[in-house]
């Protein structure tokens, strides 16, 4: 990967790692896809780094000196929109979930490959520039469903008129799901299309999926909207008696496809 694969120019990563030897792989690794990095080696630093420059992103360490990787990220989000990978050496799904939670935009768990770091920090960048398009770019669908509206321009989704705090891979995956009502997606698939990875740990659906879950759902343990198709992956269905499809603002119509059937449950 080169500089000019990410298109804007030259992205701004801070490091949050206290320890030495990670941040320093981490560190050389971005500069040589390069990007431009900043270092802090404990939670207020961090933060303070953070204010003073603005990073585009962040690959933040869960546990850190002075405030942990939790709370430093709550803290990165209140300030704005700024992207978070998180690390952490524990790997069960309870840290990644709650990373998830308090608005980490994927997870990593040590130890990792620096590569593949690497292109997750590309993937994640390469999203949040197309979501910040230029002005003067064709504006692109309000997309609805039953209770749920989506507008993909301001990146706001709202649930029977109160607005869903989403983070970015939910809002994306949210988008997409509308997008595609009555499809049957594969976790390889949402992956590809939504996280713009050919490889990575599937997990990382199923986590989103039933955080989605819990934020559009009435019953998460019976989702009336995602549902699981098993043996194959999730359908996002419109929950309408009607039989209505979504509706794209712009005239964009949403595609259906034979369903597979009344499958459904929690993932």
């Amino acid at each position: 990967m080169t500089e000019s694969s990410i298109p804007g120019g030259t992205a701004r990563i801070l490091v949050v790692d206290d320890d030495s030897t990670v941040a320093e792989v981490v560190t050389g690794y971005l500069q040589g896809a390069g990007f431009a990095v900043d270092r802090a080696a404990d939670g207020p630093e961090a933060l303070r780094r953070s204010e003073d420059r603005r990073p585009d992103l962040v690959v933040l360490d869960l546990m850190l000196p002075g405030l942990d990787g939790l709370e430093v990220c709550r803290r990165l989000r209140a300030a704005g929109l700024v992207p978070v990978i998180m690390l952490t050496a524990r790997g069960d799904e309870e840290d990644r979930i709650t990373g998830l939670e308090v608005g980490a935009d994927d997870y990593v768990t040590k130890p990792f490959s620096p590569r593949e770091l690497v292109l997750r920090v590309t993937s994640v960048l390469r999203r949040t520039r197309a979501r910040d398009a230029a002005p003067g770019a064709a504006p692109r669908p309000t997309l609805r469903a039953g209770a749920l509206t989506v507008d993909t321009e301001t990146r706001r989704a709202t649930r029977g008129g109160l607005e869903l705090a989403l983070t970015l891979r939910e809002f994306d995956l949210l988008a997409h799901f509308l997008a595609h009502p009555d499809t049957a997606h594969t976790r390889e698939d949402l992956m590809r299309r939504v996280w713009g990875w050919d490889f990575g740990d599937l997990s990382t659906v199923t986590v989103h999926v039933r955080r989605l879950r819990a934020k559009i759902e009435d019953d998460p343990a019976r989702p009336r909207h995602i549902r699981t198709v098993w043996g194959v992956g999730y359908r996002f269905d419109t929950g309408e008696t009607t039989g209505s499809q979504p509706v794209a603002d712009s005239g964009t119509t949403a595609r259906p496809v034979e369903k597979a059937g009344p499958q459904e449950g929690a993932a």
